[in-house]
């Protein structure tokens, strides 16, 4: 993967708050800004732009106005200058500077960095210089509820660990889907129902047993449902297409940052579903396997406000029946490696859905 380093710096911060992290090249900015939140220590709870000296970038809301800027979904960050701002908060008014530094290493990550964030909702740099002379001086009228404020959320950066989560905010293909276009890559002539033929069935099967609980040899593709589910995924995204009769993986399959980016368009943004999927991920690679009931009543309260079926409000029976309908395309992505007894995190609970990465951290 060819990747662009950036040097990115929290202004008016002492002590400094610096991040040294490799980057796709090919990265975009609303991909971007997963990233950052990830590799600064941000919750992704507040709006952001990118400023740069001709053009302002965000994301739309539902109430915007684009008079003077540009919808940052889509957008390269080869096409923005070499220095620019990245604004986070417009309450706190935090403001990074981002400097691009040129080609990056082998693969994504964490190079370097100094200096812990910021919590949430502290004031912004004012604020948060008035909060750590409180949690520095014992005497201070604000020490104690300052420090019962903060609680853990004043962390030391981790080099090691940012290093860790910066690949995931990036996303990582995850090996069910290698696998399965490893095995479609010359070719594969569908059955006359339009499924796939027993050789491929059954060549998943020895790589994933547990899809099909029954032990025995599969037969045909539904035998395997998160087979099932995959094979339609891939195929909705663009990553497999159809001709004459046979299936083979697209040009984009070879490329790694756009087969994450057409996966991840699967799960459509702000979408009930998509809230559901991300929040039971998250939950299950934080604290472990955990029963639909159990999983359920612990995503309900991470679901926000306004959610309803007709004029009724959600549910836990409502978010249980949309875990199930969700079962099998999650395990079909990796992002979960058992449903029964219990939900169980795969190898890419954390590595898919930006916002299961960052949700599983704060969980």
């Amino acid at each position: 993967m060819k990747t662009t380093r950036l040097r990115v710096t929290l202004r008016e911060v002492t002590p400094a708050v610096q991040r040294l992290i490799d980057v796709p090249a090919a990265i975009t900015l609303d991909e971007l800004h997963e990233v950052l939140q990830v590799a600064l220590g941000w919750t992704d709870s507040h709006l952001h732009q990118y400023r740069t000296d001709s053009a302002v970038y965000s994301v739309p809301v539902d109430d915007w106005d684009d008079e003077g800027e540009t919808d940052e979904r889509g957008v390269r960050l080869s096409a923005l200058s070499s220095r620019f701002a990245y604004l986070y908060d417009f309450g706190d008014g935090w403001t990074h500077d981002v400097e691009v530094l040129g080609p990056g290493g082998d693969a994504s990550g964490c190079v370097d960095g100094q200096g812990a964030c910021p919590p949430e909702d502290c004031g912004g740099p004012g604020g948060y210089a008035e909060l750590l002379v409180a949690l520095a001086n014992p005497r201070h009228l604000e020490h104690q509820a300052m420090r019962e404020w903060v609680g853990d959320r004043l962390r030391p950066f981790d080099q090691q660990a940012t290093d860790r989560r910066v690949p995931n905010a990036v996303g990582q293909v995850p090996e069910s889907v290698r696998l399965l276009l490893g095995l479609l890559a010359d070719g594969v002539k569908l059955t006359p129902g339009g499924r796939l033929p027993r050789v491929v069935v059954r060549a998943v099967q020895q790589q994933r047993p547990d899809w099909y609980p029954l032990g025995r040899p599969a037969s045909i593709e539904e035998d395997l449902l998160p087979l099932a589910a995959l094979h339609d995924i891939l195929r909705h995204v663009g990553l497999l297409r159809l001709a004459k009769g046979v299936l083979r993986p697209t040009k984009a399959a070879g490329d790694e940052v756009d087969t994450v980016r057409r996966l991840r368009t699967w799960f459509p943004p702000r979408e009930f579903s998509t809230f559901v999927a991300e929040r039971a991920v998250a939950i299950v690679a934080a604290r472990g396997p955990l029963n639909t009931r159990e999983l359920a009543a612990e995503v309900l309260p991470l679901l926000g406000h306004g959610w309803r079926r007709g004029s009724d409000p959600i549910t836990i029976a409502d978010v249980e029946r949309e875990l199930y309908r969700l079962a099998h395309q999650l395990a079909a992505l990796d992002m979960l490696a058992t449903i029964s007894p219990a939900w169980t995190a795969g190898p890419s609970a954390r590595s898919l859905l930006p916002g299961a990465t960052l949700l599983a951290e704060l969980v």
